[in-house]
């Protein structure tokens, strides 16, 4: 008899679902760029703030008293240090690699003196300056001097327009006019393909460090609680669910039913507040915070182990309280809607014992719906929990996706969405080829 699903039918679906993965990651991270972009706040926001002595956009008072000292070409500088000089567009696909990205720390603007056509720039890391010519069609360019004893080789000259800045001074300073049309602006650069597509996600505009490595000193943090998380939830809850379907109603399903629904209830966040204070804070019988202690390099092999179980016992119990109730009664309500199906009566009828019954043919379909999940719990694990990192105050993925988001840091920010968005897909992939394993009636043709 031939399969339901032939495994050319099967391969050829997960190329498919693997061919997608690239397209849909440019769907996210063009959306949460553009998205990033257009929050207020932002890095530019912030330092502008700052040199015109207010707290924010929404001090109109202190900014505009402070506003007589600030000049078009200051927000222009300010906007190239923190790279947002470029339209949304380019800047997108400078970050995925396909079009040069500048160097800010290779990147510096000096303006014309009034009528000049001529202006010397320092070079970034050198004591010599380079000569730089306008016309007035809007074109620079390098003057090869022989006294400037540097390569220039690679570098190159963007000139910018009074009327571009009086743009960019509309755009960043709200409802204060500019007191004067600047003059011209020569900003000597570097650039170079660094992006997505050269393995590259840039570097932190807030740390300065980069991302990968960022994310990659966190990320063993959170896969050591996603494991633990998942062995236990799948370890414990298949059994306990599959008890409480077989004993329905009995004393030890409701009681257990008591717990689960308790557990359920308290978002793992909040039941993270209540013991950090009274289980940690009063009684003394954890660490306050931290993923180990400040001695942990100094102990020995099976004292690392117990300091590591100690600090995290209470944020394991915030990770799986949720998600052990809904995979508990997940297990059980699939468990016994198969049980009090025909194709089990019928089974029961010619002589099938009751526990073959149970694992033999009911229990493979109930796992159907639990699979769909697998994948996607995966991700969620390895990613870890933003809120209940933070309560316990544990340097992992979550936190650093906290951070990214409180300041505003847009490298940092697309880094972590990559990572995560990567993983969910990958995730969806995997959930699709534990269902193909169990249910042998999904056809993927």
């Amino acid at each position: 008899m031939e399969p339901l699903v032939s495994s050319r039918h099967l391969k050829a679906y997960f190329l498919r679902r693997l061919l997608l993965i690239p397209l849909t990651l440019l769907g996210i991270t063009a959306l949460v760029f553009a998205s990033v972009r257009a929050a207020p706040g932002g890095p530019v926001d912030r330092a502008l703030a700052g040199m015109m002595g207010g707290e924010g956009q929404g001090k109109r008072t202190r900014a505009e008293a402070g506003s007589s000292s600030l000049t078009a070409s200051q927000v222009l500088e300010v906007e190239e240090k923190e790279d947002r000089d470029k339209n949304g567009f380019r800047a997108y696909f400078e970050w995925l690699g396909i079009l040069p990205k500048d160097d800010v720390n290779n990147k510096i603007g000096v303006e014309f003196a009034p009528g000049e056509k001529t202006v010397q720039i320092p070079i970034p890391g050198t004591i010599f300056e380079a000569k730089v010519e306008r016309d007035d069609a809007g074109n620079a360019w390098i003057v090869p001097d022989p006294a400037v004893e540097v390569d220039l080789t690679g570098w190159q000259v963007r000139l910018r327009t009074p009327q571009e800045q009086a743009e960019r001074w509309k755009k960043w300073v709200k409802g204060i006019d500019l007191p004067k049309l600047p003059e011209y602006r020569a900003v000597l650069f570097k650039s170079s393909y660094d992006g997505l597509f050269q393995g590259s996600l840039g570097n932190s505009q807030k740390y300065q460090d980069p991302v990968w490595s960022m994310i990659l000193q966190r990320m063993p943090v959170s896969i050591y609680f996603g494991v633990i998380s998942m062995i236990a939830i799948y370890g414990l809850c298949l059994p306990l669910g599959i008890v409480k379907a077989i004993r329905h109603r009995t004393f030890l399903d409701n009681a257990s039913s008591v717990a689960v629904f308790a557990g359920y209830a308290i978002p793992g966040y909040a039941l993270g507040s209540l013991l950090v204070v009274y289980v940690c804070a009063q009684l003394g019988w954890f660490p306050l915070r931290g993923f180990t202690g400040d001695d942990f390099d100094t102990l020995s092999p099976w004292g690392k182990v117990k300091d590591l179980l100690h600090h995290t016992a209470m944020p394991l119990v915030c990770y799986l309280i949720s998600s052990f109730a809904f995979m508990t009664m997940l297990m059980k309500n699939n468990l016994m809607d198969n049980l009090a199906a025909d194709y089990v009566r019928t089974a029961a009828a010619k002589g099938v014992s009751f526990p073959r019954a149970v694992f033999k043919h009911a229990f493979r379909n109930s796992l159907i719906p639990i699979a769909t999940t697998f994948g996607n719990n995966i991700a969620i694990f390895v990613t870890g929990s933003i809120l209940i990192e933070k309560v316990f105050d544990i340097n992992g993925f979550g936190l650093l996706e906290f951070s990214a988001i409180l300041e505003v840091d847009q490298t940092l920010i697309m880094g972590v969405t990559f990572v995560a968005a990567v993983l969910m897909l990958i995730g969806n992939v995997l959930s699709d080829l534990c269902v193909a394993l169990v249910d042998p009636r999904v056809s993927y043709k």
